[in-house]
Formats: structure tokens, sequence, C-alpha cells
């Protein structure tokens, strides 16, 4: 049983709220009170950290209760609480942070911010592992790549799209991130991919839409873009400078 025993009262209110708002079984002491017998992990403030040494503690985050719950739960399942992190990816990617077989958070964010919450989610986490998806090649490519800093696998995702039925659209992604979260993959440190004329042609096409001038990137900068190096705002950013340049070359050649 999870025990709270703070007086920090704002500790207390955001733990409390959270395990409430999750239906977890748990109660709650001063910190000076013995604790009851079935208990197996305590949530505390910074200040009692010496106070209960038979126990799991987790000191609370009170600026994060979310996360101060994520880690009591983890101890509470032990060995079976290992934090995984399943990863749909394409354009938004779906994102299902598992401890154990429990679903503790999920996301839908833009490609860009994706790696900067999988690394948070991730953060602090003993022996956390991504698992992406092998589906949008150049998305997942990417993902892949820009995580150095956590063991990744890389899943075969077939099959992980579930039937969405009446009131369930948009959750799509999401419920992809769950079932790759807990399929086994191999272990990558990088994705290399050769983009096909076609995903270069997507690429171009985006950028035209993203253009103020109705004006694609070639075919270098789309590459570029497939690889990773630059967004598609970048690239366009340097297309028009590329622009700007030769038509100043041109028009000195002229005078």
């Amino acid at each position: 049983m999870i025990v709270v025993a703070t007086s920090d009262f704002e500790v207390y209110h955001g733990v409390v709220n959270e395990l409430r708002d999750r239906g977890t079984t748990f109660t709650t002491v001063e910190p000076d009170e013995d604790l009851p017998e079935q208990a197996t992990v305590v949530v505390t403030g910074a200040g009692h950290t010496d106070t209960f040494a038979d126990v799991t503690t987790i000191v609370a985050d009170p600026d994060d209760p979310r996360r101060t719950v994520d880690r009591a739960l983890a101890a509470v399942r032990g060995d079976g609480g290992r934090t995984i992190i399943g990863v749909d990816p394409g354009k938004r990617p779906g994102i299902a942070v598992l401890t154990g077989e429990t679903i503790v958070a999920t996301f839908q964010v833009p490609l860009g911010d994706a790696v900067d919450v999988i690394q948070r989610e991730a953060a602090d986490a003993p022996s956390p592992v991504v698992r992406i998806g092998d589906g949008s090649r150049l998305e997942s490519a990417k993902l892949v790549n820009e995580l150095d800093a956590v063991t990744v696998e890389l899943v075969d995702e077939t099959g992980t799209t579930p039937y969405l039925g009446t009131g369930a659209r948009g959750m799509g992604d999401v419920l992809a991130a769950v079932n790759i979260a807990r399929l086994k993959g191999e272990v990558v440190d990088a994705r290399e991919i050769d983009p096909t004329e076609g995903e270069i042609q997507v690429i171009k096409d985006r950028s035209r839409e993203a253009s103020e001038h109705n004006r694609a990137i070639d075919e270098v900068l789309a590459r570029r873009v497939a690889a990773g190096e630059l967004t598609i705002d970048e690239a366009l950013a340097e297309h028009r400078d590329d622009g700007d340049e030769s038509a100043e070359t041109d028009r000195s050649k002229e005078s």
C-alpha cells in the first residue's frame, strides 16, 4: 500500500489528488506516526527522507505530483514496474508511457516536440526503454537518431492500430503507441533511411503548402529534411536565401 506522510500541504494536496484521480488505494499519516503494517511505499516531503528506513521512500516533487505518483506506483509493482514508452511515429506521434502493464500517461504532440516529451518521461526512471514503431520511416528514423540517451527498440508495428468505434476518432495513434509499447523490438542506435522519390515529393508538397509564395524546396533541401537535418520551415528559409542570392548575382551581371 502507498502511504502519504508529509506535513507539506502542497505536496499532500498534489499527491493525494493524483492518487484519487487514478483510483489508487492509499492512506495518509503524519510524518511522526507509525506506518500501517501493509505499507510498502511512503511518499513524503524533502525533510523526512531518513524517517522511514524499512520501506521504499519516494521524495515528492511538489511541482510534479504526477511523476511522484508514477514513481510510487512503479515501486509498488517492483520488478514489473519498468517504464516503457511506446511511440507511433508520424507528423504528430502518439506517445504512451507504461509502468509495467499500467498506462500512466499519453500524449500526441508535433514531431518536433516528441523527443523532449520522451526524454522528460524517461528521466529518473530505472532502466527505461523507448519502443518506436517502424512505420512512417522518415519520422521514426528522426526519433531513433535523436534519442541517444535512452535505450531504443524498433518495433514491427504491423497490426498495432486498432479499429476505432463511434466516439473514438483521433485516438488511433495513442492506442497504437500503447500496443507498440507492449511489443519487444530490436535494440537500435541509429536508423539510416534512403528516402524514396515518393517521400521526397511528399516533403516538397508540404513545403509548398507551408510557403508564403507557393514555392517548393528543391530536392537537395528535401533530402536534408528527410534526414532530419532541417525542418521544413528551416529548409524554406534556406531556399528563400538561396533565391535572394541568385537574384542579386543576376542583377550584378546585368549591370
